[in-house]
């Protein structure tokens, strides 16, 4: 056995491990991550006292736990033990090897994995309530973006009508053959130009969504998003129009703008012109415009934003 610990770490440990409690719960969790129900189940003690010895483990350093959901789960990893104490439960887990007690709990825990195996969903229902929160915080927020762009063909040429700054236009630029962006402000233009310098497969061209300085049938798919609140009912008609006009057949237009909403305030101080689309209203404008198929609905609304709820809508020619 390794002798680099300290004699009081040692008596420490070794106190630990002469509770037969302890042992049980030991051998259960080095070989798999339970939490506290899991173990209450196996070894047939109360809640009170599995927490009572988990707690006296982890404080020794003996386990490790996470957060899953509203529970923890707890697990023994052998490495990551001090030497000594590993040395010292290597021999605890062979003296005890012919115990009758652990192979009782060996058929629970074995009954246990079972239930489990059964439901696979109980394994995240703890989870679920916290999983995007979990997830967003250790991978961040942009990863599901990138695995959404992928889906794209890399094969299509894209337009993104009314492409502003032009970062829709640079993140599928790595995705698609080619991103074509149009948009009428000269200010947005050069901050798209800019955004897209060095991207040999994004041009950005000047020009309005009524008359877009695209050729027929030049793209496989157009993006408009937030756009068609900026013009008249008219405007809005022909810019549908166009859609169908650059698509090839079988191309897709989607569109995200502003659902319908109250709020003039709002309208005025972002120099909107509409307020808004019905669901409805929207996709009988895209099927007069030439959509062979269309429809729109409403999105989620994020908690943190400030402005009127939004609503998706595409359509195929």
């Amino acid at each position: 056995m390794p002798t680099t610990s300290s004699p009081d770490s040692m008596l420490r440990w070794m106190a630990t491990l002469a509770d037969p409690s302890r042992v049980r719960l030991l051998r259960l969790i080095e070989r798999e991550e339970l939490g506290v129900s899991d173990l209450c189940a196996v070894v047939q003690m109360p809640q009170s006292t599995v927490s009572r010895h988990l707690k006296v483990l982890s404080d020794e350093g003996w386990i490790v736990h996470r957060r899953v959901g509203t529970t923890h789960r707890y697990r023994m990893v052998l490495d990551e033990l001090e030497p000594g104490q590993r040395g010292l439960w290597l021999l605890t887990r062979e003296q005890t090897g012919g115990w009758a007690t652990l192979t009782q709990d060996e058929v629970r825990l074995r009954a246990r994995l079972a239930e489990r195996a059964e439901d696979p969903e109980a394994f995240f229902a703890g989870a679920a309530a916290d999983w995007d929160r979990t997830r967003d915080a250790l991978y961040g927020h942009g990863f599901s973006h990138h695995a959404l762009l992928a889906l794209v063909p890399d094969t299509w040429t894209v337009a993104d009508l009314g492409c502003g700054t032009g970062s829709l236009a640079r993140a599928l630029s790595p995705r698609v053959k080619n991103v074509v962006g149009v948009d009428n402000s000269p200010a947005m233009l050069e901050a798209a130009r800019a955004a897209s310098r060095g991207l040999k497969n994004v041009q950005i061209k000047k020009g309005g969504l009524t008359d877009l300085p695209l050729a027929d049938a030049r793209c496989d798919a157009t993006l408009c998003v937030l756009v068609l609140t900026y013009l008249d009912d008219a405007e809005v008609d022909r810019a549908l129009s166009e859609m169908v006009r650059v698509l090839r057949p079988g191309g897709r237009a989607v569109v995200l703008d502003l659902l319908i909403h109250d709020r003039e305030d709002f309208r005025r101080g972002t120099g909107q012109r509409s307020l808004g689309f019905d669901p409805g209203d929207l996709t009988a404008r895209m099927k007069a415009a030439g959509f062979a198929d269309a429809g729109a609905q409403p999105l989620p609304p994020d908690p943190d934003a400030t402005g009127p709820a939004l609503l998706l809508a595409t359509g195929t020619i």
